[in-house]
This record gives structure tokens, C-alpha cells and sequence, in this order.
């Protein structure tokens, strides 16, 4: 599980990879230096604040199962199974785009 700390750090490594200072925040997501200082040392903040701050640093919240491997394989074995479920059911078609020759 991640901590606080180890959130912390990739945000603020990510801030660095990118070339940015804390106070460009405010020019990215209209956050005040002062702020965002705050959530780089670790305060607790609201997930719509997490979610704005991820944004400007081009990330993404992703939220996994903690047994990831099981999980993985039975999408895999999902997405199979409605990949081969996706084919075109000709009666199916005709009934929603049949013709008006058939009315």
C-alpha cells in the first residue's frame, strides 16, 4: 500500500521531471505556491484536490486490487470471451435496422 510519503515524493518528483517550481502550479491548476507546498510535506487533502493537482502534473489516479495477478487473469479471461461475443447477429441487426419493406 502506498503511504502518504511515498504519494508525496512521486508528485514531487514528478514536478521536478516536468522543470516546474511549486509556484507554477498556480499557472497549471490555479493553486498558490503556499498550497501546493503543503501537499508535497504531507497534509491531507481531499481526493477532488489530489485529482486536480494529478491533472496538472499529466497523471492519472489508478485503483488496483491488492491481489493483482488473480484479478488480471480473469479480465483477461473476460475480455476474451466477450471478444469473441462481439460478432454481428444478423437477426438481431435486422430487427433494430431491418428495412421498411419489412413494416
Amino acid at each position: 500500500m502506498d503511504t502518504i510519503e511515498n504519494i508525496t515524493k512521486l508528485l514531487s518528483d514528478r514536478r521536478k521531471e516536468l522543470g516546474m517550481e511549486q509556484a507554477d502550479m498556480y499557472m497549471r491548476i490555479g493553486m498558490k505556491q503556499q498550497q501546493y507546498q503543503r501537499i508535497e510535506a504531507g497534509s491531507d487533502i481531499k481526493l477532488s484536490t489530489l485529482l486536480r493537482v494529478l491533472e496538472g502534473l499529466d497523471l492519472e489516479l489508478s485503483i488496483t486490487p491488492k491481489n493483482k495477478s488473480k484479478h488480471l487473469q480473469q479480465t483477461k479471461l473476460e475480455n476474451i470471451d466477450s471478444i469473441q461475443s462481439l460478432e454481428d447477429d444478423t437477426d438481431d441487426l435486422d430487427f433494430w435496422f431491418g428495412s421498411e419493406d419489412n413494416k
